[in-house]
């Protein structure tokens, strides 16, 4: 087969504009589900590092509905929960030279279970300390604290722009203890502070937590202790609706859309108009060749041959062009990765994604021309002579 690698080459290159539009429609349809899939890769990835052990329990009616304090310790006696820590949207501001109103994800919390229920958030001893025993501690993830110029040790007040406390300002006053990472773009790019100063210090609203992060004992009872908790709470006037950190997360994600549905969908619509091309360009091809193709069969070239060299053909172009894509796409996705790092963790092409990218482009490559295949197969050499 090799040997006949030349001449599929020069009649590949016969329309030399034809073939580079045609190369960069399957170059371009390639990259883009290189692209695509990467996106799809770190939407699951994001799923994927969510803690199986962890629920998060808020108040049926929305995020924004609070629930009361006395929910808290109601949810630690139940069997099963290790351990239990409230968070509270404190709706925190902070100026800075680019953003006069730079505003980030702070929530009020218990610090000792925080570091029991987020098991992959890391301190050390003397940072572990601090938090601990500061009522102004504030512990920041390392995204928001590049975002924002922050360094471990410094003294800033930070405004809110929903509470206020009962001496009438707007302001809290923040240690920041610790800059901590894991990995976690939402962790990473958020801030706690400690939740009794953030509550005495309150005007209005005191006593009440936004949500709970609750870790079980035995992740493979998780769903029931949440169908337990709900249960607890219904009939009330603030009902709960509890969820696994997977599931929340996902839910989410699913706000965007569903992934999986839109990888696909654009996909298919990228890929159908590119075997159109392909199709189109190999049938082109084949016709302008027909009295070449005669004079193929009068001087022996048997029919399956003439299928395999338009085959061949075929397969080369798409191939070619549909690699290219590929390692372009991979190219970018490790630039972008770092820049994307904090809304798109994961964000990578796998090897799975270049073997399913291979096998699409052979399927494609027959598909499209097996049809002009066809057609050169069943040419009779009157008929092609004549029409040459």
């Amino acid at each position: 087969m090799f040997r006949w690698i030349p001449l599929v080459w020069a009649n590949m290159r016969r329309r030399k504009f034809r073939l580079v539009l045609t190369f960069a429609s399957i170059l371009i349809a390639f990259l883009l589900f290189g692209l695509l899939q990467a996106v799809r890769t770190s939407m699951v990835e994001g799923v994927n590092m969510a803690g199986a052990d962890r629920l998060v329990l808020r108040n049926k009616a929305g995020l924004t509905a609070p629930l009361p304090l006395a929910y808290y310790e109601k949810i630690k006696a139940v069997d099963g929960v290790r351990a239990v820590a409230s968070q509270s949207w404190f709706g925190a501001e902070f100026r800075t030279p680019q953003n006069p109103k730079f505003a980030f994800p702070l929530f009020a919390t218990q610090p000792g279970p925080l570091l029991e229920v987020q098991s992959d958030l890391k301190l050390t001893p003397d940072e572990q300390k601090a938090w601990l025993q500061d009522r102004q501690a504030l512990i920041v993830g390392r995204l928001l604290a590049q975002q924002l110029g922050w360094k471990k040790g410094i003294h800033t007040p930070i405004r809110s722009q929903i509470f206020r406390k009962t001496d009438g300002t707007d302001t809290w006053q923040f240690n920041i203890v610790a800059i901590y990472e894991t990995g976690q773009p939402f962790l990473d790019g958020s801030a706690y502070m400690n939740f009794d100063y953030y509550n005495e210090s309150l005007a209005y609203a005191k006593d009440n937590i936004g949500s709970a992060s609750i870790r079980v004992k035995d992740a493979g009872q998780a769903g029931a202790i949440a169908k337990k908790l709900d249960v607890m709470f219904a009939n009330s006037d603030f009902e709960t609706e509890t969820a696994t950190e997977r599931e929340w997360i996902k839910h989410w994600i699913d706000q965007i859309g569903d992934m999986t549905v839109i990888v696909t969908s654009v996909t298919l619509a990228v890929f159908f108009t590119m075997l159109l091309v392909i199709a189109n360009r190999m049938a082109q091809s084949v016709r302008e060749r027909t009295n070449e193709i005669g004079v193929m069969k009068t001087l022996g070239f048997g029919a399956t041959l003439i299928v395999v060299l338009v085959l061949l053909e075929s397969l080369m172009l798409t191939l070619s062009a549909g690699l290219v894509g590929m390692g372009l796409a991979k190219l970018l996705s490790l630039g972008l990765a770092p820049m994307l790092k904090g809304n798109l963790p994961g964000f990578a092409l796998p090897g799975s994604t270049f073997i399913t990218a291979t096998l699409l482009m052979i399927a494609f490559a027959l598909v499209a021309g097996l049809w002009p295949s066809l057609m050169a197969m069943r040419l009779q050499v009157v008929d092609a002579l004549r029409r040459g």
